[in-house]
């Protein structure tokens, strides 16, 4: 079994900066994607950003509403993988979970692709 732990969230004004970390331990050669999910109040968990390493290639996505805002990046040497949110918006704010996988093929976009999965933190962005 892997373990996923989550940091970094809090409340911030709009236009500013967050960084979130999410850093595996266990069995941690059984994740190879690592996937940033947001969950507002009484909705489903949406894809926010995932990255995929192996074979000497990555893949990342994002969701189009935080292309050119949020970076997702990764440090192999602490097991860890960042979601730095720039230029926050009010519509930003949900809880954040990180999520991990064994994945091949296409780097996947829903909940239930997913085996391992943080606490959640909270990001609260006031207008």
């Amino acid at each position: 079994q892997a373990q996923l732990v989550e940091s970094g969230g809090g409340l911030v004004q709009a236009g500013d900066s967050l960084r979130l970390s999410c850093t595996a331990s266990g069995r941690t050669l059984n994740i190879n994607t690592v996937a940033w999910f947001c969950q507002y109040p009484g909705k489903e968990r949406e894809f926010v950003a995932g990255m995929r390493w192996g074979s000497g290639s990555t893949q990342i996505l994002y969701r189009d509403s935080v292309k050119g805002r949020f970076t997702i990046s990764r440090d192999s040497d602490k097991n860890t993988v960042y979601l730095q949110m720039n230029a926050l918006k009010y519509e930003d704010t949900a809880v954040y979970s990180c999520a991990g996988a064994l994945h091949f093929g296409h780097l996947a976009r829903t909940p239930g692709a997913y085996n391992y999965w943080g606490q959640g933190t909270q990001v609260t962005v006031s207008p």
